[in-house]
């Protein structure tokens, strides 16, 4: 399969959603590989402050990880996060983002974007840093995304209900794709 032809999923939303949880159950659903989130292991080796050029650094692994792992997908790619989040995480730290993520997010689309809902209980964890703004960084989500026009579908739920959402709102996608394509011909 062409690497053209390979869907791509974004699996995004604010800290503490389950994304990782998510983007490797979809992988196991699909037996597919998926693009870990860059950030997390690249923020675990700081042993500072994350910078603006931490960020811009976080992006460029961010796109090198998915393109190394593209070849290996099995006509879907599944992304932990994509590199809005860069975009979103600097606007909050630093007041502005990159330009290179500025100029990359509308022509570094995804098929998919799978919106991951704020009703999981909040996960302490040493990355995560804004745990009463959950519903500000769920605002400005659905902001981004809309500002790009995406294809995005938000999923609630807890436990096998919220990945039986993901599954169906993948699969909604996949036959509609299919549909589009057979009116094609």
């Amino acid at each position: 399969m062409d690497k053209q032809d390979i869907i791509k999923i974004a699996i995004v939303g604010p800290e503490s959603t389950g994304k990782s949880a998510m983007s490797a159950y979809l992988a196991q659903h699909y037996q597919t590989v998926w693009v870990p989130e860059f950030a997390r292991g690249y923020c675990e080796q700081l042993t500072g402050d994350c910078t603006f050029q931490d960020e811009i650094n976080m992006y460029y692994g961010q796109l090198a990880l998915e393109q190394e792992l593209l070849p290996k997908a099995n006509k879907l790619l599944i992304c932990d996060t994509t590199f809005i989040t860069i975009k979103i995480w600097s606007d909050e730290m630093f007041g502005r983002a990159p330009q290179e993520v500025l100029d990359q997010l509308p022509k570094h689309t995804y098929d998919l974007y799978i919106l991951l809902n704020i009703d999981l209980p909040w996960q302490d964890d040493p990355l995560r840093n804004f745990p009463t703004k959950r519903e500000h960084f769920m605002a400005v989500w659905h902001q981004e995304l809309q500002a790009l026009n995406a294809n995005y579908v938000v999923i609630s739920g807890i436990g096998q209900p919220r990945y039986d959402a993901a599954v169906a709102a993948i699969e909604g996608f996949l036959n509609s794709e299919a549909g589009d394509s057979i009116s094609d011909l």
